[in-house]
């Protein structure tokens, strides 16, 4: 058995990346420990993951300028992640009143309502409504 347990968000800081994916799109908080880089210095493990999901983030502070220019980039421009919900008018409601910026409108597609949106690093995601019957 396999399964995709981790992906990695690089952040600027550890806190307000927790309060955006916690307090705004509403994600558990499963993990937060103290840790320490490679070559000793301390940091944190941080594990944030939708309600029911398998499949969490890892919330990395960026260590170095090499990082620090891939926060908000680190697709390129893409979108890189994708959120699906179960009531996307309710959700995008509720995120635009806490400040996510919508890159696009909502539009109807063969696998369900879709806008894009960015996380607090400015990464791109697409929230995914139910596909139509």
């Amino acid at each position: 058995m396999a399964f995709l347990e981790l992906v990695t968000i690089i952040v600027d800081a550890y806190d307000p990346a927790i309060a955006f994916f916690v307090d705004v799109l509403g994600f558990d908080l499963i993990e937060d420990s103290p840790s320490t880089t490679n070559d000793g210095r301390p940091k944190r493990w941080v594990v944030v993951r939708p309600p029911g999901a398998t499949t969490g983030i890892l919330l990395a502070r960026a260590d170095g300028s090499r990082q620090s220019a891939a926060v908000g980039d680190q697709m390129a421009g893409r979108v890189g992640f994708f959120l699906r919900v179960d009531d996307f008018e309710l959700r995008i409601t509720q995120m635009k009143a806490a400040g996510v910026h919508f890159a696009s409108e909502p539009r109807d597609e063969a696998y369900g309502k879709v806008a894009v949106f960015l996380d607090i690093a400015g990464n791109r995601w697409d929230l995914l409504g139910p596909k139509p019957d």
